[in-house]
């Protein structure tokens, strides 16, 4: 089984691609203090797929938190240099936005309905 569940802030601004078939693809980084440290904290390379990418690019934003449910993936490539890099990433099923761009920071929404792409909003703002 690979299944991976994690709550963070977003270390940058997501950033959103298209694939040369026209898919959208959101990549972020998101910080996840470990349970029993408040000093240590591990980043995680996060990759949404379609119509959860174009939500996550327009509705999260650096330092906001958010919650993703998905699996681990490995993969390695060459580098310019012809070194071998091997990279970690978690593929997201299920991205909960716990904090918008549209949020005022003094304000702890909680969370609503599901959306259709399965993603949960919690600012009232959010179209869907």
């Amino acid at each position: 089984m690979n299944k991976v569940w994690l709550i963070g802030n977003l270390t940058k601004d997501p950033e959103l691609s298209t694939t040369g078939s026209g898919i959208s693809v959101c990549k972020f980084t998101l910080a996840v203090t470990r349970r029993f440290s408040q000093q240590e904290t591990d980043f995680f390379n996060i990759i949404v797929w379609r119509g959860p990418a174009e939500n996550c690019f327009k509705f999260l934003k650096k330092g906001g938190k958010a919650a993703v449910n998905g699996s681990i993936q490995n993969r390695s490539y060459d580098d310019s240099n012809g070194n071998k890099r091997y990279v970690t990433e978690i593929i997201a099923d299920e991205v909960q936005f716990l904090s918008t761009k549209n949020e005022d920071n003094a304000a702890q929404p909680s969370a609503q309905g599901a959306t259709p792409a399965g993603l949960e909003a919690v600012d009232e703002d959010v179209p869907f």
